[in-house]
């Protein structure tokens, strides 16, 4: 088993991760019912394609002994209805200097074969962006 999601009531949630310990809570958004007070089940799936991309792209150049430190991404996501889902994920990705226009190439392809992004639904619109620092 990979997690724990307990209800706590007012529609939130509290996400366990059993081999750490570690935990996040969600919250229904206040255009859905919700508080709004922390991130939704939706916020999560948008924001986990961020992390994953950075993580592989990450992989990618810890084998190259290079760093990513500073690397950050900023997500929005798009919701629609009838039914309600997210319709379009959008990501600026923003790289440190210190990479090859060669690595460059490398690492945003490896970002673009990340497996959440292979998870997400293809009707999901991605618009994926990276942004580098100059040396």
């Amino acid at each position: 088993m990979t997690s724990r999601v307990k209800y706590t009531g007012d529609l939130r949630t509290n996400c366990e991760h059993l081999a750490s310990g570690n935990q996040f809570i969600t919250d229904a958004p206040v255009d859905n019912n919700g508080l709004g007070q922390a991130f939704s089940p939706t916020d999560t799936v948008a924001t986990a394609l961020a992390s994953c991309m950075l993580t592989v792209m990450g992989i990618k150049a810890k084998g190259w002994e290079a760093d990513m430190v500073g690397a950050y991404a900023e997500v929005t996501k798009h919701m629609a209805s009838d039914p309600r889902r997210i319709s379009k994920i959008e990501l600026e990705i923003h790289m440190p200097a210190g990479f090859s226009e060669k690595h460059r190439v490398i690492l945003e392809n490896s970002a673009r074969t990340c497996p959440v992004l292979y998870s997400i639904h293809p009707d999901i619109e991605k618009i994926i962006n990276f942004h580098w620092k100059n040396d």
